[in-house]
């Protein structure tokens, strides 16, 4: 696996290589990354990962700072996964001015949800995501479902701006007690990794509720609320939405989702469910 600092050396590499399919990353890389590099390999000639911690998807206070850089550890999974380049530039090579020039995404979609409790944060995720498009020029796109809010702004930015990438969704890669897997895990102590997996019961409880028939969604999400506060929780939102945009339900049929997000002690876990 060949590594590049520069977008100058990258594109230099990027080519004569074929069909190219991307897997950007902000590092510190479990199974799931390693899923989405694998699959990759699948579908194109070449794979290109990427690893930049981005400062513009952090909100004030969160975890920017701290957030785990294992970047030798990362190179050995991603070389073994079978990626042939890696990406790894600084700050000065992805933001060498200040970045003034930003991706807007619809409020109705980057408002919500996550974006409620992370003001700005899919403005940086969109933003980042088209300025490493434009450096790596990719094929393909390969994100995983835990993110599901990143994964549709990102398509939608694909699809409005007619960007010649298909993007890839694929399933949340679980550990064996259901916890979805996440760079974040990593901040849990024994006992609140013990009693994580909880989040992923809930999700899984309230959409197999809305399989068999249920419809009063909010008696649903209240009473899985009630659950993880029950078990020391804080949760910021525990809500079923529909699969295309994430608003609320309005016609039976439509394909649903259940997502959530919840603090254990000091650590925000997102997950979902599709129903």
């Amino acid at each position: 696996m060949r590594i590049h600092a520069s977008v100058a050396a990258l594109r230099e590499a990027r080519a004569p290589v074929g069909r190219v399919a991307f897997v950007p990353t902000m590092g510190n890389l479990h199974d799931g990354h390693i899923a989405l590099v694998r699959a990759a390999c699948q579908h194109a000639d070449t794979v290109i990962a990427s690893v930049f911690v981005n400062r513009l998807q952090f909100g004030q206070g969160e975890d920017f700072d701290k957030y785990p850089r294992t970047f030798e550890a990362d190179c050995e999974k991603l070389a073994a996964a079978g990626a042939d380049h890696l990406f790894a530039p600084d700050e000065a090579q992805m933001y060498p001015q200040p970045q003034r020039y930003c991706v807007e995404p619809d409020p109705e979609h980057a408002s919500i949800l996550e974006g409620a409790f992370r003001p700005g944060h899919f403005r940086g995720v969109a933003t980042v995501v088209l300025k490493l498009f434009n450096i790596v020029r990719p094929d393909i796109a390969i994100f995983g479902k835990k993110d599901y809010q990143q994964v549709m702004v990102l398509k939608n930015m694909v699809r409005e701006l007619a960007l010649p990438i298909e993007i890839i969704a694929l399933d949340t890669i679980r550990a064996a007690d259901g916890l979805a897997q996440s760079s974040r895990n990593g901040y849990l102590s024994a006992e609140e990794r013990a009693e994580a997996p909880r989040l992923y019961q809930q999700l899984s409880a309230v959409a197999e509720a809305v399989r068999n028939g249920a419809h009063d969604f909010t008696r649903l999400e209240t009473v899985a609320l009630a659950e993880l506060e029950r078990h020391g929780w804080k949760p910021d939102y525990l809500t079923v939405r529909r699969r295309a945009d994430l608003q609320t339900p309005k016609e039976p049929g439509e394909p649903l989702v259940t997502l959530a997000a919840a603090r254990l002690g000091t650590t925000r876990l997102i997950d979902n469910v599709e129903i």
